[in-house]
């Protein structure tokens, strides 16, 4: 069923460095899939590429122990001025995707990664604002290593909760982690309007074929995988 993500109770006032990606549509709607599992408290819950850290405190204010990651150096910091301006202990971890953690288990991980398809003359290693969503050429950098990786870090029957954009290949997506041993299908969905990124970059995914002429929407998923 295709909903619009509108913003949830529980995110706070949240402060964003500049730089820092802040609180959208997606965010709202990985929210919403989070909201879904009913967390208990003590639960051991990881966010992989946190940003401003709403989604990590969304989880910490349903009384999880919550680590957070994040590449971004301003994101770290903003996530972590977050926390303890809500009074909530969040472990916050500089470092890309699940590198930080390697070895560690969790009960749930969630990411709202970069997903952005980038056309190749973009610098192959982002930078600034743009690390939170240039993503390759194809938009999979980051997801192709978060669905390789994720289990070794989910206990059993442990969860995995990622949002991304229909545009890099939601089939493809469920067939990385349905290799790697995970039970996963779409549980949420939303259409919305093009953000300023994907605006710009309209005439070059229309020429990739990513983009029909006549669309004038995105569509947002959240994959929800299971450790069986």
């Amino acid at each position: 069923m295709t909903i619009a993500a509108t913003r949830p109770a529980g995110f706070g006032n949240l402060w964003t460095l500049p730089g820092v990606y802040a609180p959208q549509a997606d965010t709202y709607l990985l929210a919403q899939a989070l909201r879904s599992e009913g967390l208990t408290a003590g639960m051991e819950v990881l966010d992989v590429c946190t940003g401003s850290g709403a989604l990590a405190l969304l989880a910490a204010r349903m009384r999880a122990r919550v680590t957070a990651t994040d590449i971004s150096r301003r994101a770290v910091m903003t996530a972590r001025m977050n926390a303890a301006r809500a009074g909530h202990r969040i472990r916050v971890m500089h470092g890309d995707l699940t590198g930080p953690v390697v070895g560690q288990h969790f009960d749930l991980v969630m990411s709202n990664p970069p997903y952005v398809p980038t056309p190749y003359e973009h610098r192959s290693h982002p930078h600034g604002s743009a690390v939170a969503w240039d993503a390759g050429h194809g938009g999979r950098q980051a997801l192709d290593r978060i669905c390789a990786h994720t289990r070794d870090l989910l206990r059993p029957h442990g969860v995995l909760l990622l949002v991304h954009s229909g545009l890099c290949g939601v089939e493809e997506t469920l067939s990385r982690m349905t290799d790697s041993g995970l039970r996963c299908s779409v549980t949420e969905r939303s259409c919305v309007p093009y953000g300023p990124v994907i605006t710009k970059r309209l005439p070059w995914l229309r020429d990739q074929g990513l983009i029909n002429a006549d669309e004038d929407t995105e569509e947002l998923v959240v994959i929800r995988a299971e450790r069986t």
